[in-house]
């Protein structure tokens, strides 16, 4: 299957980051809240809201609850499934 453009800038957008690629691999097929996150990918917890905000503002990943304070909870969206299918 051919990627497009699109696809590609995204797939390459998460890898230029150890930090986004294990946060996307660490929420593959999951719904998880930060601190799973952070002990799932080993990254430090403070590091790991900086991320999904990324990934959010790139519409790779999705908060099922922000009217939350804590314990929110996120999850890929398709285009975030189809860029961790393609990630190597």
């Amino acid at each position: 299957m051919e990627l497009s453009d699109e696809m590609l800038t995204e797939i390459s957008y998460v890898q230029i980051s150890k930090y986004r690629e294990k946060v996307m691999k660490s929420l593959d097929g999951k719904i998880l809240i930060p601190t799973q996150i952070a002990k799932n990918s080993g990254i430090r917890t403070n590091h790991i809201s900086k991320v999904l905000a990324e990934l959010k503002a790139h519409e790779l990943v999705e908060c099922i609850n922000p009217e939350v304070r804590k314990g929110r909870l996120y999850r890929l969206t398709e285009t975030g499934e189809d860029v961790v299918k393609n990630l190597e």
